[in-house]
């Protein structure tokens, strides 16, 4: 990085500006990496071009990846930091992702994966133009995170944010149509080794199965049908504390009913949570069943 004229900033604007998505490089007192909210964890090449370009006229010319997605131009100087702001936003580009709020979503890439069950991409978008930007104004006791993963296999790991979303498709037997085959399809390419036949009849064990789809259109006799939905888990986090998100009890079937729970969440952690408590402190404070049936009910 080359010399410049350091400027004395106080706290509170540095403070100012880190709302701005603006955190301090810790090895100046005047340089700043600017957080780039990429939406849904995907920009065009015409939005790679301008960060880029950024970078080179307002930053070091790095531009680095966050471990939710988003993207950071390394080594912008304090002077620059509105004319950075501003060429960004000509593209449609927002800096921010900071702060006691709902932070920017992370996705994985859902259908276009061999694995995905639900676009991700489309829902994660559609989160984030209700509650990242909507919400922007909202103060909350704390932080709140929201990833969302196209299948079971857990990519972007939603189960360990405040809120995460699994794409489901749940298995539905029909003994009628089932042959009770000595050697099950099915059975054989379930990965987590939840189906075994018994009494003539496929029998999937439901407190092992994870609803990952990965059994579709192996039966050849069409014993097994789907029920595509949206798992829903609050309470996970990863950081100084971990846990682990606990799901819902219910099968959201809709976008909509997804962001609707979404939107009860927030605003129970908004009414009920306590300044600095993160959302998993507020679940184990009052408990997973009252929350769950404040969430799920009418």
């Amino acid at each position: 990085m080359q010399e410049h004229k350091v400027v004395s900033l106080s706290s509170e604007e540095i403070k100012r500006v880190k709302g701005l998505g603006c955190l301090r490089d810790k090895r100046y007192p005047d340089v700043f990496n600017v957080r780039v909210i990429t939406r849904n964890g995907k920009i065009t090449a015409r939005e790679h071009h301008a960060i880029a370009e950024a970078s080179e006229k307002f930053g070091s010319g790095e531009v680095c990846m966050t471990s939710r997605l988003q993207m950071e131009i390394q080594g912008v100087k304090y002077e620059n930091i509105d004319a950075l702001i501003a060429f960004l936003a000509d593209y449609g580009i927002m800096t921010g992702g900071t702060g006691a709020l709902v932070r920017p979503v992370v996705s994985c890439k859902g259908t276009t994966c061999v694995f995905g069950l639900i676009d991700t991409f489309s829902l994660s978008l559609k989160i984030h133009e209700k509650f990242y930007v909507g919400y922007h104004k909202t103060p909350l006791p704390h932080k709140f995170k929201i990833a969302v993963g196209g299948c079971p296999n857990n990519c972007v790991k939603p189960d360990i944010n405040d809120l995460g979303v699994i794409g489901q498709m749940m298995p539905v037997v029909n003994c009628e149509v089932c042959r009770g085959c000595g050697v099950c399809q099915v059975e054989n390419s379930c990965p987590v080794k939840a189906v075994r036949v018994e009494n003539g009849c496929i029998a999937i064990d439901k407190s092992e199965c994870n609803s990952c789809g990965r059994c579709r259109e192996k039966c050849p006799f069409g014993a097994i049908s789907y029920v595509n939905g949206y798992r829903v888990y609050i309470g996970g986090r990863w950081g100084k504390k971990c846990a682990r998100g606990i799901p819902l009890e219910k099968l959201f079937m809709t976008e909509e009913e997804v962001l609707n729970v979404i939107e009860k969440a927030i605003l129970f952690y908004k009414e009920n949570g306590i300044a600095g408590e993160r959302f998993n402190d507020t679940v184990m404070r009052i408990g997973f069943e009252k929350v769950n049936a404040a969430l799920i009910g009418e």
